[in-house]
């Protein structure tokens, strides 16, 4: 119990095994949510899934959630420079203790991350996190046409 008197969050440990579980495990997520609301699947890019890595890592580096690099860059820069030849749709990120299926489930509490995610614009996506030592994860969700 912490000091509010509230449990301590749970530590979920990624390990190296888990990888594709978990991104099959997100995307299969998504494209139900997105089946749910008459939206086409969603495939995976590696270029896309590039941008999520660099950017989760990154966050964790400036140790704050948000949607600029270190070195200044946006995430269409950021998808650009992987080479990927579609455009840019959107980027959900998150700082959490929590799982990717407890992480999307915050996204589809909120208007604008659930909106990246049901765009009907969008037919690829990426996904990554970077895991600290303490276990904090920051996720990184990226779309793309």
């Amino acid at each position: 119990m912490g000091a509010d008197g509230k449990p301590l969050p749970q530590v979920y440990n990624i390990g190296p095994g888990d990888t594709s579980k978990i991104v099959y495990r997100m995307l299969d997520n998504i494209n139900a949510l997105r089946a749910k609301a008459s939206e086409a699947p969603l495939e995976l890019s590696a270029q896309l899934t590039a941008a999520a890595a660099t950017h989760s890592r990154d966050m964790s580096v400036q140790n704050r959630p948000w949607h600029f690099g270190s070195d200044g860059s946006s995430p269409i820069e950021r998808v650009q420079r992987t080479g990927y030849t579609g455009r840019f749709l959107g980027e959900d990120i998150s700082e959490t203790y929590e799982t990717e299926l407890q992480t999307l489930a915050a996204w589809m509490d909120q208007k604008d991350t659930r909106d990246v995610i049901l765009d009907p614009k969008a037919v690829n996506l990426g996904f990554s996190w970077y895991q600290e030592s303490n276990g904090k994860i920051w996720w990184t969700l990226v779309t793309g046409s």
